[in-house]
């Protein structure tokens, strides 16, 4: 028998999410809008409703959480959850929650696209041949840099970065990476070595980002680690955009201190300087690090379950804050 609960979804995702969703409750309701919602429009939509499941940019700060009057989980449709005030939320008593693992595969694959398009001037072959200069084949033609040999550099060795450096093998790289804890996983696959930032950062041929959002984490990346990269080094980011000082960036890009960076975060999305898109030696995406059929509903289902888990009395297991598990009656 569905319950009557008012479930409110702040864009449209994958049916299989919203299946599960209209099986147990008997009021979802989706915004029919195809953007972001305004922040009005949040404070508007959450007010009576018993859970909230929204997305990455959708801003979820203490202003919408206060109109929450009937709130009892809120569900992230992603792995990270800065978009959210988890303090305020934790304080009236709401669980969050959030999706990982289910999209690993895919942000390590984009990753890896990354690495290859900007290492290998995809992008530029292509709109050379579109263009029609290709006249034949040249010795000094787009020359790229190979991977094999080179060393690569994993900032985050949680589970996105440890997709990414397995991959590593298949290209024979070597492999260092910075995190919190060993990695035995990585240091017994492919034999990588658990170094300091500086240290990393200076012996990479490709530096690839893989850390939460953070106040520790933002601008981890400024001009100070930039210049103790190799001029000859990519940097790739399928993170958080703010991981990375991108003023900094751009102007390293721009005077060559570094080989060129994959982007498919950005540190004001949706906004992209002007001056990031005219440059040659960056392969800008539009985060889409999960964007791929099975990951997208691996997500919805995976959202819509902690919401059930929630509302019928269960414990999810993808809890943000579990503090809040304390005082709550599940």
């Amino acid at each position: 028998m569905k319950k009557d609960y008012t479930i409110f979804i702040t864009r449209q995702i994958p049916e299989a999410g919203l299946q599960i969703l209209r099986k147990n409750f008997k009021n979802v309701i989706v915004n029919t809008k195809d953007r972001n919602l305004t922040h009005d429009e949040l404070v508007k939509n959450v007010r009576g409703v018993d859970a909230l499941l929204c997305l990455l940019n959708d801003k979820i700060d203490a202003e919408v959480i206060k109109n929450m009057d009937k709130c009892k989980v809120i569900s992230n449709y992603a792995v990270g959850f800065n978009n959210i005030d988890i303090v305020e939320a934790t304080k009236r008593g709401i669980v969050v929650t959030n999706t990982p693992g289910v999209l690993t595969d895919a942000t390590a694959d984009l990753t890896w696209a990354l690495i290859l398009a900007v290492t290998r001037r995809i992008i530029e072959a292509d709109k050379f041949v579109r263009k029609k200069k290709f006249k034949g084949w040249a010795p000094m033609l787009l020359l790229g840099t190979e991977l094999a040999g080179k060393t690569l550099g994993i900032i985050g060795a949680g589970r996105i970065g440890t997709a990414v450096g397995l991959r590593a093998k298949g290209f024979k790289m070597k492999v260092l990476y910075f995190n919190t804890n060993r990695n035995e996983t990585l240091e017994e696959e492919v034999g990588a070595k658990k170094v300091s930032l500086d240290t990393l950062l200076k012996n990479s041929d490709i530096i690839t980002i893989h850390v939460p959002l953070t106040p520790k984490t933002r601008h981890l990346i400024g001009e100070r680690e930039i210049k103790l990269m190799k001029k000859t080094a990519y940097l790739i980011n399928t993170s958080r955009g703010e991981v990375v000082d991108e003023k900094a960036l751009i102007k390293a890009l721009k005077n060559k201190r570094i080989a060129g960076a994959g982007l498919d975060v950005f540190e004001q999305e949706p906004f992209v300087p002007d001056e990031l898109l005219k440059l040659e030696n960056v392969v800008l995406t539009p985060h889409i690090g999960s964007a791929t059929f099975e990951a997208r509903t691996k997500m919805a289902i995976v959202a819509a379950e902690n919401i059930v888990k929630v509302l019928t009395g269960k414990i999810p297991a993808n809890v943000v804050n579990p503090e809040v598990l304390k005082s709550s009656k599940l």
